[in-house]
């Protein structure tokens, strides 16, 4: 680490959590000659970009600050230079700087910066709510509160993959779901779709994605996982409630997939340019009997295959012209196939809001998975 990314470091690692961009501008000021520093936060829509000290927010598509964030480079334009404030693919937003060096070697310089940034605000997160309140639009209600508090984030990259999802209606959703760990050797995803509405529906989903990554700490197998969650809810409910859930467990070394489909959302594989869906035994939504046994399948993924989550929320939406859909979707996850992970996730549900013509009224979640393969 060169010098002045050095002073950088020890002065974010200094600041008071809700003062980062305050010391990281001082700090920019004095090293780079920078005279306005701002983060861009995107907000939980995916749709817009929110300054952090408020201003403008920024929505056109073509702006250069969507372009840093689609593409995770630095965009410069008019003076002013946009750095991808992001750590392990887990994308924050933007940092925007004036005026911007022209130095190559600065540019490289303030990419380091972003991501310093990036890793600090994610540590300052349990500390503050400046952070959370300024990537918001509008007020949450009570039951998108809990169900945002329960996400690991909205993407993650590792060399072997990456993967994005998102919550739709994203201030007002209720029983919708995903989660998801990764410990070198596998990665653990599961997708929800709780029944319910309003806190209730949360209720459910927090209890049942809790109980479901009690039993994966246990180190139990992923048809164990499916067995004791299903127990957890049975016991509290008494059958009257239930959660549809996708758990999957992905080989790292070998592109193995096991899958339980506890009456699941649908699992889509877009290989070679082609939407298939991923046929598995439907088995029991969790919760609704007591003692359900469930059975895992099996799977391989191939060097740049795709698997998209969606739940029904995203098919069954319906407009003045009818439902959306499996051949829709199907036709907009092709157009996908060069987008990032997290790229895609956004554009499927932004071309699922113009269809509806305005906010989604039922929940819907969409994720992501990209493999890429065997890594050391």
């Amino acid at each position: 680490m060169d010098e002045r990314t050095s002073r950088v470091c020890d002065t974010l690692t200094a600041a008071p959590v809700d003062l980062l961009v305050e010391r990281l501008e001082e700090e920019l000021r004095r090293s780079y000659g920078i005279t306005g520093a701002e983060l861009l936060q995107v907000d939980y829509r995916l749709s817009t970009l929110l300054p952090l000290r408020g201003g403008e927010p920024v929505s056109s598509a073509g702006h250069p600050a969507w372009h840093c964030f689609d593409h995770q480079s630095p965009a410069l334009a008019d003076g002013v230079g946009y750095f991808p404030v992001t750590v392990r693919g887990e994308r924050t937003g933007v940092l925007r700087v004036t005026p911007v060096p022209s130095e190559p070697e600065l540019l490289g310089e303030l990419v380091e910066v972003a991501r310093l940034l990036a890793h600090e605000l994610a540590a300052a997160g349990t500390g503050t709510d400046r952070y959370t309140v300024a990537a918001r639009s509008r007020r949450l209600t009570l039951a998108a509160e809990m169900q945002w508090e329960l996400l690991p984030g909205r993407s993650r990259v590792r060399p072997s993959f990456s993967l994005a999802g998102q919550l739709e209606p994203a201030y007002a959703v209720r029983g919708d779901n995903f989660d998801w760990s990764d410990n070198g050797e596998r990665l653990w995803l599961s997708v929800l779709n709780g029944m319910g509405e309003g806190t209730a529906a949360s209720a459910l989903t927090t209890l049942a994605v809790n109980a479901l990554r009690n039993a994966r700490r246990a180190g139990v197998d992923l048809a164990d996982q499916a067995e004791l969650a299903d127990q957890a809810l049975y016991s509290f409910h008494r059958g009257e409630q239930h959660v549809s859930v996708l758990l999957l467990g992905v080989e790292l070394r070998t592109g193995r997939v096991t899958a339980v489909d506890a009456g699941s959302p649908r699992l889509l594989l877009l290989r070679d340019g082609e939407v298939t869906h991923q046929k598995l035994e439907a088995q029991l939504p969790l919760g609704m009997f007591d003692g359900t046994r469930y059975e895992a399948q099996h799977f391989d993924l191939r060097v740049g295959d795709r698997l998209f989550v969606v739940s029904d929320g995203v098919t069954e939406a319906t407009a003045a012209a009818g439902r959306y859909g499996d051949a829709a979707l199907a036709r907009f996850l092709r157009r996908t196939a060069a987008m990032a992970p997290m790229q895609a996730v956004r554009s499927v549900l932004g071309d699922l809001r113009a269809f509806v013509g305005t906010d989604l009224v039922d929940d819907a979640v969409v994720v992501c998975l990209d493999w890429s393969g065997p890594q050391p």
